[in-house]
C-alpha cells in the first residue's frame, strides 16, 4: 500500500513538474518531437507502475555518518589527473589546471518534491564549502538525481562556472536563473580552456522530469580530452554501442567513470542501467586504463541493496580477469591520482 501511495504522489508531482520540450531540426536520433536511443529500448509508464506496485527492495540504512574528506587540492597541472568521488554520479575531475564537476547534487533528496522521493543515506563526501574553484559543470541528463537545480544555483553563486547540458535543457536552467549555459548534441565538442575540450557523447538511457516530457530533451555522457589524456564520463546508461564508438573516435581513455548501481530488477532496469558485470565489460571494450564505479550507494533508487553493486563488481572483475587496481570503488569524498594508462589492452 505504501508503494502504491508513493507512486500516486510522484505521478501527480510528475504531471506538474514536467520540463521543457526541445524544438529543433530532425536528426538520426530526434524525430522532431522526441529523442531516441541508438538501440530502441522497451519500456512504458505502465511497466514503471508495475515495478512500483510490486517491488520489494531490501532495506537500506536510513542514515550513515561520514566525516567530510579533506578539501581537494586547488588544481592539478601538467600530466596529472585527479578524480574525487563526492558520491552518486557527482565527481570532481581535476586536469589541465581545470576543475570540473559531473552531475552535482548536494541536496537531501532527488525529487520534484522536497518532502518525498529518494533521500540520501549518506552526506556528500566533500563539503560544498571545501570545493576548489569550479570552472565547468557537465550534466548528463535531466533526471533529478543528475540535474539538481538547487545545487546548480549554489554553484553559480559561489563559482560562476560554465554549465554544459544536453539539447533541450538550457531553458530549464535559464528559467531557474542560471547563466553561462550551453546545450549540446551528441558528438558535439566545445573548448573548456587551454588545450582541453569537452565532447558530448551518446548514452543508452532516457530523459524526463515529469509525465509529459519523456524524451523531449537529450541524454548522454561526456569526454574530456586534453594534455592529461582522455576522461570518459558515461552518465546514466544501459548497454549499447557507445562504448565501442567512444573508443573508435577518441581512443582508449585514461579514466572511465562507469555506473554500477540501480540495476535491479533486470526485467525493468536492463534497458537503461548497466549492472556491475556489464560495467566491467564496458571497461574492457573501452580499453580504459582505470575505471571508477559510480551511481551507487547514495540514494535508494532500485531494488538491489546498498552494498550489492560493490560486491557484484568485485565478483565480475574476478570472473572477467580484470585486476581490481584497474577498476576502483571509492569511498565518498575519496580522491586519487589517476595513473597513466598502461600500454596494451
Amino acid at each position: 500500500m505504501r508503494a502504491v501511495a508513493t507512486c500516486l504522489i510522484l505521478t501527480l508531482g510528475g504531471c506538474v513538474f514536467a520540463g521543457p520540450h526541445y524544438q529543433g531540426p530532425v536528426s538520426d536520433h530526434f524525430d522532431g518531437e522526441r529523442f531516441q536511443n541508438q538501440v530502441p529500448t522497451p519500456g512504458s509508464f505502465w511497466s514503471f507502475l508495475r515495478w512500483q506496485a510490486t517491488r520489494e527492495p531490501p532495506p537500506w540504512p536510513t542514515s550513515l555518518h561520514l566525516e567530510p574528506a579533506p578539501a581537494p587540492p586547488p588544481q592539478v597541472a601538467g600530466a596529472d589527473l585527479r578524480v574525487t568521488w563526492i558520491n552518486h554520479s557527482t565527481l570532481l575531475l581535476q586536469l589541465d589546471g581545470l576543475n570540473v564537476l559531473t552531475d552535482p547534487i548536494w541536496s537531501e533528496r532527488c525529487s520534484p518534491l522536497s518532502w518525498i522521493g529518494p533521500q540520501r543515506v549518506i552526506p556528500p563526501g566533500v563539503r560544498f564549502e571545501d570545493l576548489p574553484r569550479i570552472d565547468a559543470v557537465l550534466i548528463s541528463h535531466n533526471h533529478y538525481d543528475h540535474l539538481d537545480l538547487e545545487t546548480l544555483r549554489r554553484l553559480q553563486e559561489a563559482h560562476r562556472p560554465r554549465f554544459l547540458v544536453p539539447l533541450g535543457d538550457r531553458p530549464l536552467l535559464e528559467d531557474a536563473g542560471l547563466e553561462r549555459v550551453s546545450e549540446h548534441d551528441w558528438w558535439e565538442e566545445v573548448p573548456l580552456g587551454g588545450a582541453t575540450r569537452a565532447g558530448f557523447v551518446p548514452a543508452q538511457h532516457f530523459a524526463n522530469r515529469g509525465l509529459t516530457d519523456r524524451d523531449r530533451t537529450l541524454w548522454g555522457g561526456w569526454v574530456l580530452e586534453g594534455p592529461a589524456g582522455l576522461v570518459y564520463f558515461a552518465g546514466d546508461t544501459g548497454w549499447g554501442p557507445q562504448f565501442a564508438q567512444v573508443r573508435e573516435r577518441y581512443g582508449a581513455p585514461r579514466l572511465a567513470l562507469l555506473p554500477i548501481g540501480a540495476y535491479a530488477p533486470r526485467w525493468f532496469m536492463a534497458p537503461m542501467h548497466l549492472d556491475p558485470a556489464q560495467a566491467v565489460e564496458a571497461h574492457r571494450v573501452l580499453g580504459a586504463g582505470t575505471s571508477v564505479g559510480i551511481h551507487f550507494g547514495t540514494f535508494p533508487l532500485a531494488d538491489e541493496g546498498r552494498y550489492a553493486p560493490a560486491w557484484e563488481l568485485a565478483r565480475a572483475l574476478h570472473a572477467q580477469g580484470v585486476p581490481p587496481e584497474r577498476f576502483w570503488t571509492l569511498e565518498g569524498g575519496e580522491g586519487r591520482a589517476v595513473p597513466p594508462r598502461p600500454a596494451g589492452p
